[in-house]
């Protein structure tokens, strides 16, 4: 038997890199699927298409996360065409480097509003059902840039951790209804973001990794779909998938 048969998960950001390894993970283990996108509605219902092709359910649906209408839009959709909703994977983000001095501030503005306000956002609306089924899944996608910095990175380092005290905060809100939070927090993984780096650069970093490479999505969605199967006792917690980059 499937671990999620039946349950119904919301990914954000799902249509590649790591959000769309975490639906596909999800969906193989019987979950039924809410493939979010902001702009490529190619690649999102591809994955529909791969998922509904090995017996699994999908469904990709448009929405800006960043916008707290839109957010709350899509938590609806999912819950009239799928049924429920039991799992959220707050997955949405953009990078954009920049040295402090050159902040502009309607880039500081997008960064919070997809990398964090998101988290708010698309979360809100679905604890009403959570705590009517007394059972759910949170579980938001930070960045180990979130808990060492990296030079030029700062508008992204502070989005991303403040995922942290999102998910600690409210880890002690929803113990009590059968719900967990959790962070989950990627090192350097080998996505389409991961190149935007230049080769230079990737160099560099692989340098500081103990095991001397870059993750693979599935490294990320193998950990998040055991924290929504096997997770009951386990939450506020940051774990990191990294190979030793913040030992």
């Amino acid at each position: 038997m499937q671990s999620l048969s039946d349950k119904v998960a919301l990914v954000t950001g799902a249509s590649r890199g790591i959000g769309r390894a975490i639906a596909w993970e999800l969906a193989c283990r019987g979950a039924y699927v809410a493939v979010n996108y902001r702009s490529r509605k190619d690649l999102a219902e591809s994955l529909q298409a791969e998922i509904e092709e090995m017996g699994g359910t999908a469904l990709a649906i448009q929405a800006d996360v960043g916008d707290s209408d839109e957010a709350a839009e899509l938590v609806g959709q999912t819950v009239e065409s799928l049924g429920r909703l039991d799992i959220v994977i707050n997955n949405a983000g953009i990078w954009e480097g920049s040295r402090l001095e050159d902040v502009e501030p309607e880039r500081l503005e997008a960064l919070l509003a997809t990398n964090l306000k998101s988290a708010f956002y698309v979360t809100g609306p679905a604890l009403p059902i959570m705590k009517e089924a007394g059972w759910g899944r949170v579980v938001n996608i930070s960045s180990v840039i979130g808990v060492t910095g990296y030079p030029g990175d700062t508008m992204y380092a502070a989005t991303k951790a403040g995922l942290f005290g999102f998910t600690k905060s409210l880890a002690r809100e929803l113990a009590r209804f059968g719900i967990t939070v959790n962070a989950v927090v990627p090192g350097f993984i080998d996505t389409d973001m991961a190149d935007d780096t230049g080769d230079e650069t990737r160099e560099r970093i692989l340098k500081t990794i103990p095991m001397r490479r870059y993750g693979k999505a599935l490294d990320v969605a193998e950990l998040v779909a055991f924290l929504c199967e096997s997770g009951d006792y386990i939450t506020g917690q940051l774990f990191t998938v990294d190979g030793g980059y913040t030992i």
